[in-house]
């Protein structure tokens, strides 16, 4: 994945500049100019709030002034698209709300609809959902029927329970029958694009609702098009690893007699930064056919010596009465910016059709040096 400053840096910070000083050319953007000065160091969210504020403050006018500006921007001869435009689009935001008539805000959510393009405007309508959810939401039903995918998809997308990098809106998370109804008239899309949002918006509601999720599921899949087993199997994957009885029964992953082997380590301590390495069987001793979801859970040591445990899918498998598979898998422990490994006791089990069977024991050695 790409750093903060491969994204949000002084690159993206001049062409901002360059586009909005050609659109406004009697502004000198000083505090723009100042607030890209001192991006070194920060996370990409705090990077583009950065700017948005600089964006702000250098212009103190009302929203109608902000968003000419803005179009005149995306209309003009100079580069405006990219990582710059999560800045602008979060400036449009928050002088809308600050506005606070309806004016100012539908005519926001049209400007992040025809901006979302360029890059998305995912991150900013979070801020309108937030200030009037029901508002917000009946103008994001619309554009589930526009033309542009980019739309459809941002109307799935923004309103994520749980979208990365984003703030959360209480009112997403209680009331998840409002974005359901958005989804549901995207699930078919024509757009892959626009299905793997949907599909990443399901596991999100999932989170909380799970039982709700799998009847949305389970109507999908009563409707579907060629697209639609594939998109469920996605929105599914979190409830699936947690073992839901409903979501593995809907994807036919019925209750199984097996027996597993395993899972088998070697070697019982792991260098840090290295691989664990494990084996094991899983053989069908009942009378029929079975289809298995096979998963695998690491139970890392914490800071205060507690384990927690990460599901990791292994593989899905069909086994015939009497008939064994046999599974391998190495684990990374390489350094990563989005876990924190702590040497010490460690252990990995499997989970098959969400049982978990067999415990294995290993330590994660201290880092060299």
């Amino acid at each position: 994945m790409p750093f903060a400053d491969e994204l949000i840096g002084d690159q993206t910070a001049r062409a901002l500049i360059a586009a909005l000083a050609a659109a406004a050319p009697g502004n000198g953007w000083p505090s723009l100019r100042t607030a890209a000065g001192d991006l070194a160091g920060r996370p990409l969210r705090e990077r583009s709030d950065l700017l948005r504020d600089g964006l702000l403050a250098d212009l103190p006018g009302g929203y109608p002034e902000l968003a000419a500006t803005v179009r005149t921007a995306a209309a003009g001869p100079l580069p405006f698209e990219g990582w710059l435009i999560w800045p602008v689009t979060g400036a449009v935001a928050a002088r809308a709300v600050t506005d606070g008539s309806g004016t100012a805000f539908d005519d926001a959510m049209a400007l992040l609809a025809a901006l979302t393009g360029r890059l998305t405007a995912e991150f900013a309508i979070r801020t309108l959902l937030d200030h009037d959810p029901d508002r917000a939401l009946a103008i994001v039903a619309t554009w589930t029927g526009s033309p542009d995918e980019h739309v459809r998809r941002l109307a799935s997308e923004g309103t994520r329970p749980f979208l990365p990098w984003a703030k959360r809106v209480p009112a997403l998370l209680d009331r998840p029958e409002h974005t359901l109804e958005i989804i549901g008239a995207l699930y078919r899309d024509d757009s892959e694009y626009v299905r793997r949002s949907v599909a990443n918006h399901l596991n999100d509601l999932s989170r909380h609702h799970g039982d709700l999720v799998v009847r949305t599921a389970a109507g999908w899949l009563a409707e579907p098009d060629r697209h639609t087993p594939r998109l469920v199997r996605h929105g599914l994957r979190t409830l699936v690893k947690q073992g839901h009885p409903g979501a593995l029964a809907l994807l036919g992953f019925a209750p199984a007699t097996v027996e597993v082997t395993g899972p088998l380590i070697a070697p019982g301590e792991v260098p840090f930064g290295g691989e664990l390495a494990f084996t094991a069987t899983v053989t069908n001793t009942g009378d029929a056919a079975a289809t298995l979801a096979i998963d695998y859970v690491v139970h890392h040591r914490k800071a205060n010596g507690t384990q927690t445990g990460k599901t990791f899918k292994l593989t899905t498998a069909t086994l015939g009465p009497g008939e064994r598979l046999s599974l391998e898998r190495r684990h990374s422990f390489r350094e990563i910016t989005t876990r924190r490994y702590h040497p010490g006791a460690h252990a990995v089990e499997l989970q098959v059709n969400g049982v978990r069977s067999g415990w294995a024991d290993f330590v994660l050695g201290s880092p060299a040096g």
